[in-house]
């Protein structure tokens, strides 16, 4: 468990990579690109927890068409900031047959767990399967993701990030913004 004065030290020397007004430009393209696609599709957002819970109600709010909103809890990190396994920890509440999903997360680094969802979503039959996240690495994906996602609020180097429903080892999800840790143990 994280002192709450290293916790505040990674947020003092980090580095901000996009404001929350950046962000928000960014939300507002990704608004664009999701309606100008599924307006008339009927989808059903899949927010993948914990991390796309600020994202997606930030996207959910701009979107000025009826949508349904479930999510799923899958993650590789645990309260860690390196992947291990996948944990399915809550499956969708909804019926994926027939429907056209927007999987929305925070991030898209090497695409196992984005991977894995949309394996889920077809297998359980969905009608299509889209994928939005707020930010993208700039990295080889991991062997076997042959995808990229759909919509894509901004795009970083491959560094330890934090805000905006990104967290360092589970704190700092709230900021404001999207910023590179400099002192990743």
């Amino acid at each position: 468990m994280e002192t709450v004065d290293k916790i505040h030290s990674v947020l003092e020397k980090a580095e901000c990579l996009y404001s929350f007004d950046e962000i928000n430009q960014a939300l507002d393209r990704m608004a664009k690109e999701i309606s100008l696609k599924l307006k008339n599709a009927n989808p059903l957002i899949l927010c993948v927890m914990t991390g796309a819970l600020i994202p997606t109600g930030h996207i959910a709010t701009r979107l000025h068409f009826p949508v349904e909103i479930d999510y799923l809890h899958v993650t590789r990190y645990r309260g860690t900031n390196r992947g291990g396994d996948l944990h399915w920890l809550v499956e969708p509440r909804k019926n994926l047959e027939g429907r056209t999903v927007l999987i929305i997360d925070d991030i898209m680094d090497g695409g196992l767990t984005l991977s894995a969802i949309i394996d889920y979503c077809n297998q359980a039959k969905a009608k299509a399967v889209y994928t939005a996240v707020m930010v993208s690495k700039k990295r080889t994906r991991e062997p076997g993701v042959n995808f990229e996602p759909d919509f894509v609020g901004v795009e970083t180097e491959d560094k330890y990030l934090f805000g905006f429903g990104l967290d360092y080892n589970e704190y700092l999800r709230n900021v404001p913004g999207i910023y590179a840790a400099t002192d990743v143990d």
